[in-house]
């Protein structure tokens, strides 16, 4: 059965985007058409063009010493890191190309800070559209093109739903990874801050005097959690305008943004969530 497929945005928890394709596949789903929104733009644009199984292998040598190589930092006031180093490494083994010469219909999200729209690639240098869309705000630095200034699609669009290209029969599967378990995710603060409380190590205990118990409710993390929610209501918003007939939805409670390091454990809950969707499917 022809599947399209949309990718959402969240970080490196989007690399559950590759169990999820590899799930799909094995499961005998034949992929038509893709459209992704930050990671997963960068995840459906790879394997538009037939290279997921390098990028794969990449991800295997990404230890945190290998990312602070990759970040190639930046002295300005409005972001963080380039974003240039990731892409040259990435291109290495996925070459550039137009995007309407890729193999199979593809698009990318982003989002245009000076108007606020959305901004959909589906023609021109597959790699311009991905570093445009993975522009985390404030962190890499904005794409400038044709008079925008371009940040990543998920303010916008995290599950472009309604962009992905359909052919006649096809189905539509989402996969979302923008979301996270929050409760499960305060439970395990709360046992691991009652761990630090009820310490015997005497250093604890000299810690425990020095470090607040609301150490981690702090201007960052409200403000990060801020913009997660917004982001996951907005993707729950495109799941009801167009309704998905498969969504895999992947809440995560122990993974963050950041952690490219742990690409196959990323990669087996995308595996194992797409297998339990598929389940709830009548028939193939």
């Amino acid at each position: 059965m022809d599947v399209a497929l949309v990718l959402s945005s969240g970080g490196a928890r989007g690399l559950a985007h590759i169990g999820a394709i590899e799930e799909l596949e094995a499961q005998g789903f034949r992929i038509t058409s893709i459209a992704g929104c930050s990671m997963g733009s960068l995840i459906g644009g790879v394997y538009a063009a037939g290279k997921l199984a390098e990028f794969r292998e990449w991800m295997k040598t990404i230890d945190r010493k290998k990312m602070m190589e990759l970040t190639d930092f930046s002295f300005s006031l409005n972001h963080v890191a380039k974003g240039t180093r990731i892409i040259e490494a990435i291109m290495e083994f996925v070459p550039d190309m137009a995007i309407e010469d890729l193999p199979l219909p593809y698009c990318a999200i982003a989002t245009d800070w000076k108007s606020g729209r959305e901004v959909v690639f589906r023609k021109g240098s597959l790699f311009e559209a991905i570093r445009a869309s993975i522009s985390l705000p404030a962190f890499y630095e904005p794409v400038q093109r044709d008079g925008m200034i371009l940040i990543d699609g998920g303010v916008t669009n995290p599950l472009p739903l309604n962009r992905v290209k359909r052919h006649e029969g096809d189905i539509l599967v989402g996969v979302d990874v923008s979301g996270h378990d929050y409760e499960t995710q305060w439970e395990m603060q709360h046992q691991l801050t009652e761990k630090r409380k009820h310490s015997t190590s005497l250093s604890q205990k000299i810690l425990n005097r020095l470090i607040p118990d609301n150490l981690d409710f702090n201007h960052y993390t409200v403000l990060s959690r801020v913009s997660s929610l917004m982001i996951r209501q907005n993707s729950i918003l495109m799941t009801q305008l167009v309704p998905p007939d498969i969504l895999v939805d992947i809440q995560m409670s122990r993974y963050g943004t950041f952690d490219y390091d742990k690409s196959e454990k990323l990669i087996a809950i995308g595996q194992q969530k797409t297998q339990q969707a598929l389940k709830q499917y009548p028939s193939k």
